[in-house]
């Protein structure tokens, strides 16, 4: 099932309707849905689709050779056969026709040649530039992606017409997935494995805990060892990666606690942390109100990619049990700690339920920045502000079997002062997010006080 992804599409086919030559990069972690896009663009037109492997450069070009003779039905190409990339790309030139040339895992093909990125701008400037062609480069190694074509002292930069980082789902998305799914199965989905498309495949029409036990948690399935190899795919050393990836996953947030959890030194999980920051698994979190964020030094690190969380805290941490096929025990221990897990992730996405509510015109609202605040012993889940005008919106968050009361509002609205972002002249609003709804008094405060409440992922007032 093809979803979302309409704007890529799109963009795509706008840029095949315009004419001339086009070098479109598409990049993104891997098992993110680049390939499948660039196949589904390429599917009713002419095409042809290679796969670079991490094969010798001479074999590389042999395949290729099969594929262009495939194609244009040359038997004569077989015979000699391409005798380097310049002469390949040439040959296509010379062909003029208005084919899609897709080479896929790009970065596979530098390995195996340094020299490629050079030659390809080469063989860009001397023949295909004047030609039809539709050059499609997609890659999963986002730095080498950068590296050859994006950095302006790339060898294709400046040649490229068109770039595509595909990100993985948001969780609104998962509702074209899974439409009859109830909110909290959804959560439940997206807490395991994120927004990647072939990961969310699996948990179509199946309970998720089931899921999780037959497809991550059982030893020889390939998501019981995914996280593993992508990590070894794109690090040289990755053992010192897996401790700080593991005190992440505990909750260990703060530089000085990865120090202590971990045993490095400073200078050596900052520049991993940067490294994983790179590769799109950590992210760091500053308070939304800071005026300088890269100045702050109150930042705190935290994975970004849902299933690697999950794999370091479950799958990585009980290796030794599920060795030994002891996948019920492990399976326990998941099952109490799931709320926690869903409550931090309904907060992560509170964000982008009151974005999305936003869009669709259900509040008159004009934010711009959104993320979390805290200082030293207060925190609110969401803050949203509009520095322009001056509006800004506290959010409280709550993943819990009770309706939400007035409580929790008062609450909200006295951490509220202790933030000092525009208050002379800053305009509050505030908004209670409930996973078991609210209280009659807390709905009739609402009402009065223009309180926005959301239930789920849905605004009920």
């Amino acid at each position: 099932m093809f979803v979302n992804r309409g704007y890529e599409l799109s963009f795509l086919n706008e840029k095949w309707r315009s004419g001339g030559a086009q070098l479109i990069v598409i990049y993104g972690k891997r098992r993110v849905g680049k390939t499948e896009l660039a196949v589904r663009f390429a599917k009713e037109k002419p095409h042809i689709y290679f796969l670079c492997e991490k094969i010798s450069a001479p074999h590389q070009l042999v395949k290729f050779t099969e594929a262009a003779a495939s194609f244009f039905k040359d038997e004569f190409l077989l015979q000699g056969g391409f005798k380097d990339w310049e002469t390949a790309l040439k040959y296509i030139a010379k062909k003029n026709s208005k084919i899609v040339l897709i080479l896929d895992e790009f970065p596979y093909l530098v390995e195996t040649d340094p020299a490629i990125p050079s030659t390809f701008q080469k063989a860009w400037d001397l023949y295909l530039k004047n030609s039809p062609i539709y050059l499609v480069l997609l890659g999963s190694s986002i730095s080498m992606m950068e590296r050859t074509a994006l950095h302006d002292k790339a060898p294709l930069y400046g040649r490229r017409t068109g770039q595509l980082l595909i990100q993985p789902f948001k969780f609104k998305e998962l509702q074209k997935l899974f439409p009859k799914a109830s909110f909290e199965e959804r959560l439940t989905i997206y807490s395991i494995v994120g927004g990647t498309p072939l990961y969310l495949n699996k948990f179509r029409e199946k309970n998720p805990v089931e899921v999780m036990k037959s497809e991550i948690l059982r030893k020889g399935e390939p998501l019981y060892e995914e996280v593993e190899f992508l990590l070894r795919e794109e690090l040289k050393e990755p053992r010192n990666y897996f401790v700080i990836l593991e005190a992440l996953s505990l909750g260990k947030h703060k530089l000085s606690e990865l120090i202590n959890e971990t045993g490095l030194d400073k200078g050596t999980v900052s520049r991993y942390i940067a490294i994983l920051k790179e590769l799109g698994i950590t992210k760091k979190e500053i308070p939304v109100t800071e005026k300088t964020p890269e100045k702050s030094r109150k930042g705190i690190y935290r994975i970004e990619d849902n299933f690697f969380n999950f794999w370091f805290r479950f799958v990585f941490r009980n290796r030794s049990l599920l060795e030994e096929n002891k996948i019920d025990e492990v399976a326990s221990v998941i099952k109490q700690t799931l709320p926690e897990l869903l409550s931090k992730n309904y907060e992560r996405v509170a964000s982008e339920i009151l974005k999305e509510t936003i869009s669709e015109k259900k509040l008159s609202l004009k934010l711009e920045s959104y993320g979390r605040w805290w200082d030293r012993n207060e925190e609110i889940d969401l803050v949203a502000l509009n520095r322009s005008t001056g509006e800004i919106l506290f959010g409280e968050v709550k993943w819990s079997n009770k309706p939400v009361g007035t409580n929790i509002y008062e609450d909200l609205k006295a951490k509220s002062q202790k933030v000092d972002w525009g208050k002379k002249q800053r305009r509050e609003r505030f908004a209670l997010f409930s996973k078991s709804g609210f209280t009659p008094d807390m709905i009739k405060k609402a009402r009065e006080t223009k309180v926005i409440l959301f239930q789920g992922d849905g605004i009920i007032a």
